[in-house]
């Protein structure tokens, strides 16, 4: 089970929440990443934790102000992105050449979708993993296993039948130890969470939650 952690743009310190998810996933052995602004994603590579660009750009190299090159996050420690959040909606054309440009510079892949029918479109697109994330749990404090797990079944199942090799995250309102493990169990082989660790006063003690439910 992959724990990511999105810190959007909340106002926590990249650098301790970083710092706190390497020390718990060297100690429960729990693959865990964090996903920072992209002004951060040096740093936060720096501190030895497994780093996630927020967004790449559909583009190579070029007359394209304000892009995020996959290449540049991957030269400043990224291993990962995540694609098409609900919050920064693509084209599907542009997800697949944010897919692509991820590629190219040897970065994973979760492209984020809001239902099983978008799930299916995105895992045709051949990313390494598709997240199904229903924007009105987003930010929440009802995970998505809990609120309607029949949505992350039905995810997984139209992957299934799309691409089998692509794996089925799930997102919205993941807080817990428990909602971790219901995600495994309705097949989900990773979580998306952001405010949950982000906002948290102790983000170790919640990260140190989560990975007692893997």
């Amino acid at each position: 089970m992959f724990i990511l952690v999105n810190l959007k743009a909340y106002p926590c310190d990249p650098i301790d929440v970083a710092t706190a998810a390497r020390d718990v996933a060297e100690a429960s052995g729990a693959r865990i990443a964090v996903s920072p602004q992209a002004a951060d994603v040096a740093r936060v590579a720096d501190t030895g934790v497994e780093t996630w660009a927020q967004h790449v750009s559909p583009n190579a190299h070029g007359s394209h102000t304000g892009s995020t090159l996959a290449e540049a996050v991957a030269d400043n420690g990224a291993e990962g992105t995540l694609v098409n959040h609900s919050e920064n909606r693509l084209k599907l054309a542009d997800i697949d050449g944010s897919v692509r440009a991820a590629e190219r510079a040897d970065l994973e892949t979760i492209v984020c979708a809001n239902n099983p029918a978008q799930v299916g479109a995105a895992a045709a697109l051949g990313p390494d993993a598709v997240a199904v994330e229903p924007p009105e749990l987003i930010g929440g404090d009802v995970s998505v296993s809990t609120a309607d797990p029949g949505i992350v079944e039905d995810a997984v199942a139209a992957a299934e039948a799309v691409d089998p090799t692509v794996d089925v995250f799930c997102g919205a309102g993941v807080s817990t130890g428990e909602d971790v493990t219901a995600a495994g169990d309705l097949g989900a082989a990773g979580v998306l969470l952001a405010s949950g660790v982000a906002k948290a006063d102790d983000p170790e003690a919640v990260l140190e939650d989560l990975v007692s439910g893997i």
